[in-house]
């Protein structure tokens, strides 16, 4: 059996964010770039999955759909310990696009089990996974807190309202996975950074994609007011600020 970790190039959560004059594309000057966080967090699931199979699980590859500048972050998912990786060259024009492209190479390599996070950390559509499955026409387990893989056997937890959901599938299949699927994600050893040198990353020219999704316009967030400091005495101040102004009580 062999797993594919669909991994996302986003910006890291602490940068700060800028568009140009248009405010059309973002300004990618002092970016740095990073594993999407939910993803990073399927891949590390995948490696103890595979670890725990005795041998079922053949390997574990991650794909990306980006140009030759998303090569340092898959070879960071290759340093975490995935056998191999594939790019898709390609703008990733929207979540259609990126599916599309992944389903194709999912298809033609017969990935058994398809991870993808829940969302991506730039723009949070929450689309991939589940189109990805649709492309495919398998199917697809959404909000898949834990992920048990027992002498061949597939059990998966999802989270469902008042609760949770315990189901098995068989393959193939994608499962949309979100916090609650690994302890903590795992860190690239110095030894895994050597070895994902030499790591193949097979590269494939983009199929012929419709894109239904055009971005016209982006806009930052308002800024926030100016931190009020009220003298402790001064209780119907304070009263008045939190009813009329901040509107919390």
């Amino acid at each position: 059996m062999k797993i594919l970790v669909c991994i996302g190039n986003v910006p890291d959560t602490t940068t700060k964010i800028r568009f140009d004059e248009e405010m059309k594309n973002l300004d990618v000057n002092g970016v740095q770039w990073v594993i999407n966080p939910w993803d990073e967090l399927a891949l590390t699931r995948a490696l103890e999955i595979k670890e725990q199979s005795g041998g079922k699980i053949e390997k574990v590859s991650v794909i990306n759909v980006g140009k030759a500048d998303t090569e340092p972050t898959i070879r960071k998912a290759l340093a975490i310990g995935a056998d191999d990786a594939f790019r898709i060259d390609a703008e990733p024009k929207d979540a259609y696009f990126i599916a599309a492209q992944i389903a194709h190479v999912a298809k033609q390599e017969k990935f058994d089990i398809i991870l993808a996070g829940k969302e991506a950390s730039d723009y949070n559509e929450s689309a991939v996974g589940s189109m990805i499955a649709e492309f495919m026409d398998i199917n697809s387990v959404s909000a898949v807190s834990a992920f048990d893989f027992v002498d061949g056997n597939i059990s998966l937890k999802r989270e469902i309202d008042g609760g949770k959901e315990t189901v098995s599938v068989k393959t193939p299949f994608v499962a949309i996975v979100q916090k609650g699927i690994c302890i903590n994600p795992r860190i690239a050893a110095m030894r895994g950074i050597m070895m994902a040198r030499s790591k193949p990353i097979k590269v494939s020219p983009a199929i012929e994609t419709d894109s239904f999704v055009e971005y016209k316009k982006f806009d930052l967030p308002k800024p926030k007011a100016a931190c009020k400091i009220i003298d402790p005495e001064e209780t119907d101040t304070l009263v008045d600020l939190l009813h009329g102004e901040a509107k919390v009580i």
